[in-house]
């Protein structure tokens, strides 16, 4: 895990599912868009009997960013009071929420590094070389 000063810092796919297993109070929060969610797939916390918080960063098609998404969070969130791991496709968008989360009170927040789809490999193709997805993390598609 590396840290900066302005949230908790970035962890691993498999470091953030981890703690999804074991800490009751740990949540995912999937900053990506619709489409996204609708085609790419997202999370799937069935077996740890949890639900992916879902609330764009960026609102689809304009991509500026959401703000009332500080408050969209914090009312998906309720009181949980646990840390709270942030996904976007890369782990760009999701660090910057992470960032925008803690500076609105909300703490321990982490961002997954390398998000659900990863970097792109030698074929310009995401969802390979790392990310949730090329870490097999449990997902799922609409």
């Amino acid at each position: 895990m590396s840290q900066s000063g302005n949230y908790a810092g970035d962890v691993t796919p498999q470091a953030a599912w981890d703690a999804l297993q074991t800490d009751p109070k740990a949540r995912l929060v999937d900053v990506r868009t619709q489409p996204e969610w609708s085609f790419v797939g997202v999370p799937n916390l069935s077996s740890v009997a949890k639900k992916v918080v879902l609330a764009s960063w960026q609102v689809y098609p304009a991509m500026a960013v959401d703000p009332d998404f500080a408050a969209k969070v914090k009312a998906q969130l309720g009181d949980a009071g646990g840390p709270v791991y942030f996904l976007c496709r890369s782990g760009a968008r999701s660090r910057a929420a992470a960032i925008a989360m803690t500076e609105a009170g909300l703490c321990p927040c982490f961002n997954v590094a390398g998000g659900f789809e990863g970097d792109k490999d030698g074929d310009n193709h995401r969802g390979r070389m790392n990310g949730w997805k090329a870490s097999g993390l449990p997902w799922m598609q609409d």
